[in-house]
């Protein structure tokens, strides 16, 4: 296959659009509609997705929940650190990012407050990951929610008023350190009409760590390292989707954390397979979708490995066009930005 460069997935986008904080309610912000047979482009608002989505239709969502992976703490010589939790290894240890790293040495002790402290245990050399152990009286989780705050991205300087609102109104499992945000859209209310029009919800579950943020590096896409997620597809999803794909019924994706998902569990003729496993996948132009019918996303990073997926759904060129006038029109960007549904 030719060669693929980062470059060729850029496009401009004013900073202003880059939007700060969420609209209220979910589903009041903006859905740039595209359907691929027709050629078309509708503007609507996002609640307006319920006209667009048919009886015997199969939504996937991720029904992950990020945990307040944010901490702030001083070591025994009083300089402050930032730990970000990526993935928890046993019930005290963790993965970790720590910030200074040049200053976060195997063997340190670093106090949060009085209840929380943590020790270095180790370093990956490959990617300067900690492994951390945390010391405790009580319940961890409580005290998380007491002193961590969300992992917001970079590009999201305001404070976030509600830990709430960086969390879909469905997620159930604690794990990742950043949101599955094109379900962020969705209200409760939103979710029961799809349900009472003849939508088929079905869960899936897929950890979102921050590597989703990790910028491509090489020139050349083919040469990026992919990051890993762990993601779980319960008997009842397998068994819901595999009926869908057998009767010509569509598989509508919520997100490309459940885009990963469906393609990494699904063999070569669209079926899935429950089980759980750790997912590298990298999807960009020329892959083959195996499940996937549609898509319900957010507007991404320039050069980022996800604007890569929607290029490898619709093209790359019809991807930048959409972009393009998704900025032309002054949606809002990425996190807690506007969306988009592929059909």
């Amino acid at each position: 296959m030719e060669e693929l460069k980062k470059s060729q997935f850029y496009y401009d986008l004013p900073e202003e659009l880059i939007a700060q904080t969420p609209v209220e309610p979910r589903d009041s912000s903006r859905l740039l509609c595209y359907d691929r047979a027709q050629d078309s482009v509708e503007h609507n608002v996002f609640r307006d997705i319920e006209n667009k989505l048919n009886a015997g239709d199969v939504l996937v969502i991720n029904n992950t929940r990020v945990i307040p992976a944010r901490l702030f703490g001083y070591d025994e010589k009083g300089r402050k650190y930032e730990i970000l939790l990526l993935k928890r290894i046993n019930y005290t240890d963790w993965e970790a990012i720590l910030k200074p790293a040049r200053k976060a040495k195997i063997g340190s002790t670093i106090v949060i407050n009085e209840e929380l402290s943590l020790k270095i245990l180790g370093i990956n050399a490959d990617n300067g990951v900690r492994s951390i152990g945390f010391s405790f009286e009580g319940v961890f989780e409580d005290i998380l929610s007491r002193v961590g705050s969300m992992p917001l991205p970079p590009y999201i300087t305001e404070k976030l008023q509600d830990k709430a609102r960086y969390n879909t109104v469905y997620a159930k499992v604690d794990g990742s350190s950043a949101a599955p945000t094109a379900g962020l859209h969705f209200t409760p209310e939103l979710m029961e009409r799809l349900k009472a029009k003849g939508v088929i919800i079905a869960e899936v579950l897929l950890h979102v760590g921050l590597g989703t943020f990790r910028p491509v590096k090489t020139d050349n896409i083919l040469d990026h390292v992919m990051h890993s997620e762990h993601y779980v597809v319960s008997e009842e999803t397998a068994e819901i989707i595999n009926k869908a794909v057998d009767e010509g019924r569509r598989v509508i994706a919520v997100g490309t954390t459940s885009v990963r998902t469906l393609e990494s569990a699904s063999d070569e003729t669209g079926h899935i397979k429950a089980g759980s496993a750790d997912t590298s996948i990298f999807i960009y132009p020329s892959y083959k979708f195996k499940v996937v019918k549609a898509l319900i996303t957010n507007f991404h990073l320039p050069e980022s490995t996800l604007i890569m997926l929607v290029s490898a759904l619709i093209g790359r060129e019809k991807t930048l066009e959409l972009y393009n006038t998704a900025v032309n029109m002054r949606y809002r960007f990425f996190s807690f930005g506007d969306a988009m549904f592929i059909e």
